[in-house]
């Protein structure tokens, strides 16, 4: 069984940084990339961020340029840095874990969700 369990959120001003944490517990043969998505009010859960084992990384187009996503395989643990925060980056932010194959990554294991409010 795998856990996925976040650390960070809360509320920041735009224009601020913030950074989330994910580490996961438990082992699934296989699983070989972690990463996040989001999922604001009223609107589709939309893709964030992977990374696989060996490094390779994908935004989603809301992101890039502002979000970076590290990866520490000895520790089973994923960040996102996120920079130069705007008001429709308010979500929840979903941890996850699964499966990358021909660049598509099937993400099978969720968190919990954290919340991240940008807003003065």
């Amino acid at each position: 069984q795998v856990q996925l369990v976040e650390s960070g959120g809360g509320v920041v001003q735009p224009g601020g940084s913030m950074r989330l944490s994910c580490v996961r517990s438990g082992t699934i043969l296989g699983i070989n990339t972690m990463g996040w998505y989001r999922q604001a009010p009223d609107k589709q859960r939309e893709l964030v961020a992977w990374i696989t084992r060996g490094g390779t990384r994908t935004y989603g187009d809301s992101v890039k340029g502002r979000f970076t996503i590290v990866g520490d395989n000895a520790k089973n643990t994923i960040y996102l840095q996120m920079n130069n925060l705007k008001p429709e980056d308010t979500a929840v932010y979903y941890c996850t874990a699964g499966y990358t194959s021909s660049a598509d990554y099937d993400p099978r294991y969720w968190g919990q969700g954290t919340r991240i409010t940008v807003s003065s």
